[in-house]
């Protein structure tokens, strides 16, 4: 299932937004499609109408980083040009079964330039290995998510966290385990919050796991998706997408961001 699940939504994308016809929609998609990005309205016809809007666009494109999955669900690391003035780096899950795509959720921010360690938001390893560690790897991330994110006990970080390799692709953060607290520390002095409240969906395929969150940032509802790269039973590598919760109102399509 999760060879064919990839294989079909790497085909479906690169399909769709490189022709940018919407009957592609059609041969790739349910006619049961739900869609989670507010933006977007519901179905295949919500589909079908953004396809067409990107159609009339100028210098729309889309460059894809990496690709992981696990069993229906598949996972996509990508960059958007096109979408607005400015790049978004964006993490796209899409749910497959009977053959085609048939939910979708993403989580979108704006590129920037590299963090204080020198690195992008999308660089570093794409290569997926280990797929024997699959599961404990998927288990350590869970673990870390919901004990340090949600539960706040930071003081386990290491019991997680490699302290001699952490590769950091966070906008704002440096890398290794000092660059968090630094993190972390200056988010306090400035009295802003970052927070966990749920864990809605994880992802594992070998050495990658992507995590899919929500909670609050500053207040301010917010969704995390985090990809961490794992390596001899630790965390080595994070990159991250916060994408504040717009309120259900303004939203086209009534299924909620998760």
């Amino acid at each position: 299932m999760t060879e064919n699940a990839k294989e079909l939504v790497v085909t479906a994308t690169s399909q769709l937004f490189s022709q940018l016809k919407p009957d592609l929609v059609d041969l790739y998609f349910g006619p049961s499609y739900i869609q989670h990005n507010p933006g977007v309205a519901d179905g295949v016809e919500g589909l079908k109408g953004l396809v067409r809007i990107l159609a009339g666009a100028q210098g729309f494109s889309v460059t894809t980083h990496r690709v992981i999955a696990e069993n229906d669900l598949v996972a996509m690391h990508v960059t958007y040009h096109g979408f607005g003035p400015d790049p978004l780096v964006a993490f796209d899950i899409f749910r497959v079964e009977n053959g085609r795509i048939v939910e979708h959720w993403d989580g979108l921010g704006p590129e920037t330039p590299p963090n204080p360690s020198g690195r992008l938001q999308t660089d570093g390893p794409t290569e997926i290995k280990d797929l024997d560690k699959t599961g404990a790897n998927r288990a350590l991330v869970t673990e870390f998510v919901t004990e340090v994110l949600l539960g706040g006990r930071f003081d386990r970080l290491t019991s997680f966290i490699s302290t001699k390799t952490y590769h950091q692709h966070n906008s704002a953060i440096a890398d290794g385990l000092d660059g968090l607290g630094a993190a972390i520390e200056a988010l306090g002095k400035q009295g802003v919050k970052m927070e966990y409240h749920k864990l809605h969906r994880v992802i594992a395929e070998g050495n990658f796991v992507l995590t899919q969150s929500e909670g609050a940032f500053g207040g301010e509802p917010t969704a995390y998706y985090d990809l961490f790269r794992v390596e001899d039973g630790l965390i080595v590598e994070h990159w991250d997408v916060m994408q504040p919760i717009a309120p259900a109102a303004q939203a086209r399509n009534g299924n909620g961001l998760f």
